[in-house]
């Protein structure tokens, strides 16, 4: 199934759900949401920060078989037996 996060965002459990086992790099700091964004409000929390603002989470996030992937890299294809 395929969800786009700025029609039906996620909520906050999902976003720390997916930071805790994807990681930092889930925050997506080469986005132009990220570089519009003020110091003060690039400081925040970040699971906060990628509710407010969808656009900052990295993607693909994958989902498949309880196991999560971030972005289309040769790994989650290998993962995913593509």
């Amino acid at each position: 199934m395929l969800r786009d996060l700025r029609e039906t965002p996620p909520d906050a459990a999902e976003v720390a759900r997916w930071r805790e086992s994807l990681g930092a790099g889930l925050l997506n700091t080469r986005s132009t949401t990220w570089r519009g964004l003020s110091e003060a409000e690039r400081a925040e929390e970040p699971v906060a920060l990628m509710v407010a603002h969808p656009a900052l989470i990295k993607r693909p996030v994958v989902e498949s078989g309880g196991a999560l992937h971030l972005g289309w890299t040769p790994e989650t294809r290998a993962a995913l037996g593509l």
